[in-house]
């Protein structure tokens, strides 16, 4: 397996991108590509003590910076580590590509390089957010700001797909996110969106609210791209705050630090939980190609976390079970009509 990494994507970039590609390497033995400014990377890569590694480099002059437009550099820096990136998925060169970089310019890259697959109307970021049993995939969180009703709908197809084949959930329950649990509840787009999931064949059990996904009572959650940013970094932020409020607390005292450390395995297993840096990056749903973005912050931690992730869709064929379903739902629609 050879999986290509955006060395100049991270805020920190290319120190956590290549500890993290010296780290894969040696833990999965994979080649893993670094994409990137070969002068930057080669002296790094080199102190490292890598040359006996599967680790290589493939030079890419340009870097898309947080600050710029994505459709517009995309187009004026052609050879920045995303585009190079994504050339060489396209050409076979890898089986599928990583980075931490601008969202917005991963997605503009992936649409400009890749292209979508045959009948998605718009790509979606998926992750995984923990839960009372388990995890649920929540799509789109932060892809696409403006939706449509039929946009929701293929979200719920590919997130059951990616729910049943990567974590292995037998008929994947589909979940619609609004303010209420009610069929008549919330806005315009979630109204429309409801009988589309409801006649689509999925697993389909109604809106959500965030007691229900976090309470582990539904495996996809469906909503569009600023509901779902909004939430997942709502979520982050009330996680940070309970794990620095504890800390705070558990270690105010002698006695209450006696008591922390005697609940220490208890308080490890919380914070691997809600630790970020466990799912690594986040699936671009729907480009002809597996593309994983992750957080800018992402560390060589976090990084290594997204090559498993990356790993684990190209060994149960993601993408070829996303096309299929997606041409299966496009005849069942023509049918009908």
């Amino acid at each position: 397996m050879r999986i290509i990494l955006d060395a100049m994507g991270s805020d920190n970039h290319p120190d956590p991108e290549v500890q993290a590609a010296v780290e894969a390497a040696r833990l999965f033995g994979d080649e893993i590509i670094l994409v990137g400014k070969e002068e930057v990377l080669r002296p790094k890569l080199a102190a490292l003590n890598a040359e006996n590694l599967p680790v290589r480099i493939v030079h890419a002059p340009e870097v898309l910076e947080m600050t710029d437009k994505p459709a517009r550099s995309a187009r004026r820096k052609a050879q920045n580590s995303m585009a190079v990136g994504m050339d060489l998925l396209k050409a076979g060169e890898g089986d599928a590509f990583v980075t931490a970089g601008n969202t917005g310019g991963a997605m503009a890259n992936a649409l400009f390089r890749l292209g979508r697959i045959r009948g998605v109307k718009r790509p979606a970021l998926a992750t995984r957010f923990p839960t009372r049993k388990g995890y649920c995939v929540v799509l789109d969180i932060g892809a696409n700001a403006e939706c449509k009703p039929e946009y929701l709908l293929q979200f719920g197809v590919m997130g059951s797909v990616y729910a049943e084949e990567v974590l292995g959930v037998k008929q994947p329950r589909v979940g619609l996110l609004s303010n209420g649990e009610e069929a008549g509840k919330g806005n315009d787009l979630v109204k429309a969106t409801y009988p589309l999931l409801e006649a689509s064949g999925l697993n389909f059990i109604g809106n959500v609210e965030g007691k229900e996904l976090f309470g582990g009572d539904v495996d996809v959650v469906v909503t569009d791209g600023f509901t779902g940013n909004v939430l997942l970094k709502a979520s982050e932020a009330v996680t940070k705050l309970i794990v620095d409020t504890l800390k705070a607390e558990l270690m105010a005292s002698p006695r209450t630090k006696l008591g922390a450390l005697l609940a220490k395995p208890a308080f490890d297993a919380l914070k691997g939980l809600l630790d970020p840096s466990e799912i690594g990056a986040a699936p671009l749903l729907g480009i002809d190609g597996l593309v994983f973005v992750g957080h800018g912050r992402s560390d060589a931690r976090a990084l290594v976390s997204a090559i498993r992730a990356a790993r684990q869709a190209v060994e149960n064929d993601l993408l070829g079970k996303l096309g299929t379903a997606i041409a299966e739902r496009l005849a069942t629609q023509a049918d009908k009509e």
